[in-house]
């Protein structure tokens, strides 16, 4: 097989990993918010079950809505597949498709999925899907420039904005993973997680009070399939955020160098290992904070924008 094949096989083997492990990474982080809570829990594979139970309904769609409702799901399920392929999520060196799009490209087809899904909940004329649509369009404003001030920070601290090469600028000593600026971004990137995501202390992921959701409350009207497709790709978009989390800003390791399956095989193993101190963390996280206000999100979003314009600041009085 040609090198370029071998690539884009790779390509789809990052496409599959996302795919069959996506439900996982969110069922094990429920599960680890239950336990710390101290309640019994769920299974870590219901996530999957929901999936198949989902679509094996019958779905049920407004005449009143239009197309924006039925595309939203398949925008929300495919925006995460092609952000998959523009990072290193199992090779540490670049694939087919690497420089397709860098760090800005990854942010704006994120972007486009929440678009579209904040659009389809104002296309059903249901109340509370209204309701957390414009509020997600204020989180989303807010969180847009703090987005930008991430990427541009990443890709000035790293010179570059290929996800590939910031992986191997931070990968190749353990001294750069220390300097202030390259912390003060893994702070603010991780900020914006929980913002974009709706973690708490942003919003509750498991409220079900309608009135109180932000996220979730945009896809109250699907069923059937679509909804499966929503729940699927929003367990999609946690992982690829995860992923370049782990992969890009704090562990650069433990990526195949080799384009042999038994590197990558042992590439699968230790990515899952740091998606699950990922998930720890941010188990932790949103088991010890409270909901913030809706009114106190703009303050949330401010420290991370402020944080990623001092870690520029740092960088250019050459401290590190």
């Amino acid at each position: 097989m040609t090198p370029l094949w071998t690539h884009f096989v790779l390509n789809v083997a990052q496409v599959v990993f996302l795919l069959v492990f996506a439900p996982l990474v969110e069922g094990v982080l429920h599960r680890l918010e239950e336990i710390i809570q101290g309640k019994s829990g769920i299974s870590v594979w219901q996530t999957y079950r929901d999936i198949g139970k989902l679509f094996a309904k019958d779905e049920v769609i407004s005449e009143e809505s239009t197309w924006v409702f039925r595309f939203a799901p398949i925008v929300a399920f495919v925006m995460p597949l092609f952000v998959v392929l523009l990072i290193p999520a199992l090779t540490k060196f670049p694939l087919f498709f690497a420089f397709m799009g860098d760090m800005v490209a990854v942010g704006f087809l994120m972007a486009v999925s929440g678009f579209f899904v904040a659009l389809a909940g104002m296309d059903t004329g249901n109340v509370y899907a209204a309701v957390g649509a414009s509020r997600t369009h204020m989180v989303g404003f807010l969180a847009e420039p703090v987005f930008i001030m991430v990427f541009f920070s990443v890709s000035y601290v790293a010179n570059s904005t290929i996800p590939y090469f910031v992986n191997a600028t931070w990968g190749a000593s353990w001294a750069s993973m220390f300097q202030p600026s390259h912390l003060l971004i893994v702070l603010a990137f991780f900020l914006l997680i929980l913002a974009d995501e709706g973690r708490i202390p942003v919003d509750s992921p498991a409220g079900k009070v309608e009135i109180a959701m932000i996220g979730h409350s945009k896809g109250l009207e699907y069923s059937g399939s679509s909804a499966a497709l929503m729940k699927w790709g929003g367990a999609m978009k946690l992982m690829v955020l995860a992923l370049v989390f782990v992969n890009v800003l704090v562990t650069p390791w433990g990526l195949s160098a080799h384009a042999q399956w038994g590197a990558i095989l042992a590439a699968v193993g230790l990515v899952l290992l740091k998606l699950l101190a990922f998930v720890v963390v941010l188990a932790l996280v949103e088991t010890s904070l409270a909901k913030l206000r809706l009114f106190r999100i703009p303050e949330f979003l401010a420290v991370a924008f402020i944080i990623c314009l001092f870690a520029v600041s740092v960088r250019l009085v050459g401290i590190a």
